[in-house]
């Protein structure tokens, strides 16, 4: 049976705020939550304080329907990589005394990408792949080595680079003159460019960069050091956590204040409060009447990057070249969401445990050119089922199968015909035209699903749609996106922000920055920052 992603709601929307903390927190996201179960731990005091009604950032779900008769749909997380007893993920949850149980995916296809002249089902482990590669595209092979090669070359890097705390070690550098030289050459390379090397048949690209949608960039703009890491992330074992895709933030949520920290929901943070130069605590903004200033040695944002510097903290108060580096960051792709419940077992309609990643074209450029340019079209959508990858978990009422379908679509709140002002107020959703616009965009994914899934259209009796306007508005997201700061050569590693704010006291973590975005990103920006806070506290936690 699932659980009630709301069963925490009251208790924490209710916890008294305290007056003053060690360290203040803001926002619920993986990160928050990660750093924060940390360093209580640690036996630092911790309170961390979020608008939302459900502790998780983009890591939750949301529930409808009675009690009798109810469906738990996953806002962000709909599967994870590098799950296995020494995987990043768990090792991590480990630290805070967590453990979680999870559901592997088809390991002979965990990801299904459908192009127009086939489908192609990407396999667990690196060489798996590399093999069907070949046997698909024999002619290929030489390219298909070269890319491959590439692949491992990043792993080997990221995993040593983890290791060593994200510091460039003598034993990194050395490793990487001896196994890293595509590394080294195209660090600061896009992943078409890698791809330029390898391989000119559109379709053995396409396939390549099937999973494009886990960080939403064209060939052209993203790193290629980015698209083999979340690659590699996947050929270590694609699972699912068993309970859901918000249970691991209620877990992570639950050991910070089983060790004496507080989560404060619905109390948005209005103002980092800043003295001196020094941030000093945070304003909540005000709820029931009522608005606090918390008192902090320290605080952490695990908000929006964007949002934290400009709104929370205030451009007045940063260093002149952290305001040129606010106004010239790139945000990432955003996400259009359809959640259906389906009067049948999707199984019997050919549905596997896997995700279906479905292009009109093997032009990846184009797809995401679209979106770039207001057009608010699909041309392509990624398709889920929770109740077939943990069907021990009841993600909707018996005999209703639980489907996601997504897409890549414009996140501006103005491609929607949305001011800010109504994005924030929520008035928008009583508009006409936006409406129209969403239910256009619903309707395309559904055809979607029933061209792969013949007959699935006729058997919907619940449907619910979120476009990214929904998404900043419960999240703050600059336009809309769940990816943070793009994942451009430029806006990668040593591009993006460190786990150190530009002002004293002032620590980031989140999507945004160096760990990269994603569930297991999210959640080592984290741990990362509260290694760097418990130690600028005087306690230093033992690394992991």
């Amino acid at each position: 049976m699932s659980q009630d992603p709301t069963r925490f709601t009251k208790p924490r929307v209710n916890a008294p705020v305290p007056d003053a903390v060690d360290v203040a927190i803001v926002g619920a996201g993986m990160g928050g939550l990660t750093a924060g179960a940390y360093l209580s731990k640690a036996g630092f005091s911790v309170a961390c304080f979020d608008s939302h009604y459900v502790a998780g950032g983009c890591v939750t779900q949301f529930m409808r329907g009675p009690k009798h008769k109810r469906y738990n749909f996953d806002v962000g997380l709909h599967y994870i990589g590098d799950c296995g007893p020494d995987g990043q993920i768990p090792t991590m949850l480990r630290g805070i005394g967590v453990e979680q149980e999870y559901v592997s995916l088809d390991p002979d296809g965990f990801d299904v990408i459908v192009l127009p002249e086939l489908s192609f089902k990407i396999p667990v482990g690196i060489d798996r792949y590399r093999d069907r590669l070949v046997e698909t595209f024999p002619k290929e092979k030489k390219g298909i080595d070269r890319y491959v090669r590439f692949l491992k070359e990043v792993d080997f890097a990221g995993r040593s680079m983890v290791r060593s705390n994200d510091k460039q070690t003598a034993g990194f550098l050395v490793g990487m003159l001896l196994k890293g030289r595509m590394v080294a050459r195209y660090q600061n390379a896009t992943i078409g460019e890698v791809l330029d090397s390898c391989t000119q048949n559109p379709t053995l690209r396409a396939i390549m960069l099937g999973q494009s949608g886990d960080y939403g960039l064209p060939p052209s703009q993203v790193s290629a050091l980015l698209h083999a890491g979340l690659a590699n992330h996947y050929f270590k074992g694609a699972v699912y956590p068993r309970g859901g895709g918000q249970i691991i933030a209620d877990r992570i949520a639950e050991a910070l204040e089983g060790t004496g920290g507080s989560i404060h929901l619905r109390h948005g943070i209005s103002k980092i409060l800043i003295e001196d130069g020094r941030a000093v605590g945070v304003r909540t903004a005000p709820f029931r009447g009522e608005s606090k200033d918390v008192r902090a040695k320290v605080v952490l944002s695990g908000a929006d990057l964007k949002h934290t510097l400009v709104d929370l903290v205030g451009k007045e108060h940063l260093p002149e070249r952290w305001v040129t580096r606010v106004d010239s960051f790139e945000m990432g792709g955003a996400i259009f969401l359809t959640c259906l419940g389906v009067a049948a077992d999707m199984s019997e309609k050919g549905m596997g445990n896997c995700n279906y990643w479905q292009f009109d074209t093997t032009d990846m450029e184009s797809v995401y050119t679209q979106a770039d340019a207001g057009v608010i079209t699909p041309r392509c959508a990624y398709i889920t089922c929770a109740s077939l990858k943990d069907p021990t978990t009841q993600h909707a009422p018996e005999g209703i199968s639980n489907v996601e379908v997504m897409t890549l679509v414009p996140g501006k709140a103005s491609a929607w015909g949305v001011s800010v002002d109504d994005m924030r107020s929520g008035r928008y959703r009583q508009d006409g035209a936006y409406l129209a616009k969403k239910a256009a965009v619903e309707e395309d994914l559904v055809r979607r699903l029933d061209n792969l899934f013949p007959g699935t259209a006729d058997q919907i009796v619940f449907r619910e749609s979120a476009s990214p306007v929904t998404h900043s508005r419960y999240t703050q997201a600059t336009d809309g996106t769940g990816y943070g700061l793009a994942a451009t050569p430029a806006q990668f590693l040593k591009g993006r922000p460190s786990n150190r704010g530009p002002l004293p006291e002032l620590y980031l973590c989140g999507a945004s920055t160096r760990a990269g975005h994603g569930v297991v990103g999210a959640m080592r920006s984290g741990y990362l920052a509260a290694l760097k806070i418990s130690d600028a506290l005087g306690a230093p936690i033992k690394k992991r």
